[in-house]
């Protein structure tokens, strides 16, 4: 039972996807262990909704869901309408601009609106929408942000061609908004040392305003299994296939050239866009009996194929932080990662890093470590090693609490004065 210290907090998430990193796994084991501390927690959250532990509330915020696997950027049927919300995201979406971080904050700000009195805290898991403005008038908010969305747009737009630019500067035109709600909050909770500047830069939120909290791993899934044998040849990623910024690209490319000359396959935790740019980059590079897509598979499972791989790789040309390299070196798999954003302060001297975006590097040190059992048996220990001593949702967890107490603090010493903007909701 929660004791007299306890908080009460509502965590929201604009979506919550519970496999394979980002904001819901984030979600699903913060909540958790902020359970098991003794708060309360109440999830608020769009599709897709997250996978939560026992003792976590789940209050859906359901959007009509514009993006879904099955049937992306889909038109909805005319009873689907409920409110100008609605209608709205319908609005931002055809005009080629991503309405979720805004329509969900206007959601939760409606939802949260006749219940002051059952939160003490809000955190916002990098939502950022001007709803969020709203409901800080009602509670302390808290906000996070794992890396600045502003540098996915950035390295979008130097690899695309320039008849695509126009169309991903209006997706991205949501990050503009980000950048004017940031710096409203306070404090800003952050991964690493590398977000915190880039937070700083791009949304010009004062670095004295910000908390950097690394992320934890769940080592129930993510340990070594001696039990299992490796399976021989085999590389594992844990990452989003289309997204240029997370280096799928490059990691084909380096496994291509291996292929020429050892024997190795490679497991992509991810669903590639069918008939996308990935799916046509392994059949350029006659991959297809050499590489595997998997997705929506359990924790258990996800901790075994790391486990039993005798690489992993981590090849983003930018990380906030990277929560899979923890992953993987809490499996106790030598890692291999690119020298860019926060990675080589998470990974330190447990992993071997390359330069980002270098397939000819990359292939060079993963032919390397397949040649030398000893060196991978040896990176593969100073990993686990580094997660052991750096990084638990425990600490995650007391580490957030301390971030709420002091922004409930600030709300009892004073109250928010900033004016509202024209055009702000």
């Amino acid at each position: 039972m929660p004791g007299a210290d306890s908080l009460r907090v509502a965590l929201l998430s604009y979506r919550s996807k519970p496999t394979c990193g980002g904001q819901g796994v984030y979600l699903r084991h913060l909540s958790r262990e902020l359970v098991a501390l003794g708060h309360h927690v109440e999830v608020f959250s769009g599709q897709p909704y997250p996978d939560l532990d026992e003792g976590v509330v789940l209050t859906k915020v359901p959007s009509l869901d514009l993006y879904r696997d099955e049937d992306p950027f889909r038109t909805p049927a005319p009873h689907e309408y409920r409110d100008w919300i609605d209608l709205l995201e319908v609005a931002i979406m055809r005009t080629g601009g991503f309405p979720e971080p805004l329509t969900f904050t206007l959601r939760a700000r409606r939802a949260l609106r006749g219940r002051a009195g059952d939160f003490d805290v809000v955190q916002d898991n990098q939502t950022l929408g001007y709803g969020l403005l709203g409901i800080q008038r009602m509670f302390p908010v808290v906000g996070t942000i794992h890396h600045p969305i502003s540098v996915d747009r950035r390295i979008e737009l130097e690899a695309a061609q320039a008849r695509r630019r126009l169309s991903l500067r209006r997706w991205y035109g949501f990050v503009r908004m980000q950048a004017r709600v940031a710096p409203r909050l306070k404090p800003i909770l952050t991964v690493s040392e590398s977000s915190l500047a880039d937070i700083h830069r791009d949304f010009g939120v004062p670095q004295a305003n910000m908390r950097l909290i690394p992320l934890g791993v769940d080592t129930r899934f993510f340990h070594p299994r001696p039990d299992l044998p490796k399976r021989p040849g085999s590389i594992i990623a844990v990452a989003s296939a289309d997204s240029p910024m997370k280096g799928v690209a490059t990691l084909l490319r380096a496994v291509a050239k291996l292929a020429t000359e050892r024997d190795v396959n490679l497991t992509v935790v991810s669903r590639p866009t069918p008939g996308g740019p990935t799916e046509k980059l392994v059949a350029e590079l006659s991959l297809r009996d050499r590489v595997t897509f998997v997705h929506g598979i359990s924790d258990t499972r996800l901790g075994e194929l790391i486990a039993t791989s005798e690489i992993s790789v981590v090849p983003s040309l930018y990380e906030g932080f990277s929560l899979p390299a923890v992953e993987h070196m809490a499996c106790g798999t030598p890692l291999v990662a690119s020298r860019t954003g926060a990675l080589p302060e998470v990974v330190g001297d447990a992993a071997i890093q390359v330069p980002p975006g270098d397939p000819e590097e990359l292939a060079a040190v993963l032919r390397r470590l397949h040649d030398s059992p000893r060196e991978r048996a040896a990176v593969g220990k100073k990993g686990y090693d580094r997660v052991m001593e750096r990084f638990t949702w425990n600490v995650v967890a007391r580490r957030t609490v301390d971030a709420y107490r002091e922004a409930v603090q600030a709300r009892h010493t004073t109250r928010p004065t900033t004016p509202r903007r024209s055009g702000e909701c």
